[in-house]
């Protein structure tokens, strides 16, 4: 895509990084049953040190999206086994979405998985994120559903998984 680039964030840029993926979230009313998760989503100095974390940066030089890349057995690893990489927080600032920001930021998830040699992507979502079922089903991600789970009584996760 070429009115973004994909990079890790710069440390001046944690702050837009994680609001952006607050409001994100928010827009798409996933935060009303809110478990503290907002404040994770907008952690991503600690993500950064725990995960690999990349940004969409559009021509006038703001995040307008973002992306949480994790190893099976990290700290922020939910259902990934070895020879899979994960990816969690995918989020698309409302103003930028219609423009291929999550298509680019998927896409940057792929190649890192095939740069580790890593033969699956898997990730988990809410039940009711119906429009990033949508980008994930469109890209060729394929149910995993014996992966489903439920991290609180009230919250249901589902899976996906795909070849690269």
């Amino acid at each position: 895509m070429g009115d973004v680039e994909i990079r890790p964030p710069r440390p001046e840029e944690y702050a837009a990084a994680g609001e952006v993926t607050v409001l994100a979230y928010q827009a798409d009313g996933h935060l009303a049953d809110d478990v503290g998760y907002d404040a994770m989503l907008r952690d991503v100095a600690r993500r950064v040190e725990a995960a690999e974390v990349l940004v969409a940066v559009d021509r006038a030089g703001d995040v307008v999206g973002t992306v949480t890349i994790v190893q099976p057995g990290s700290e922020y690893a939910e259902i990934s086994r070895p020879g899979e990489l994960e990816f969690r927080m995918l989020a698309v600032a409302p103003s930028a979405r219609g423009r291929g920001v999550g298509d680019a930021l998927v896409g940057a998830v792929f190649d890192r998985a095939r740069a580790l040699g890593l033969g699956k992507v898997v990730l988990s979502s809410l039940d009711r994120m119906h429009s990033a079922h949508r980008l994930y089903e469109r890209l060729g991600f394929a149910r995993l559903a014996e992966r489903d789970w439920r991290p609180f009584p009230h919250v249901t996760l589902i899976a996906y998984q795909i070849d690269v």
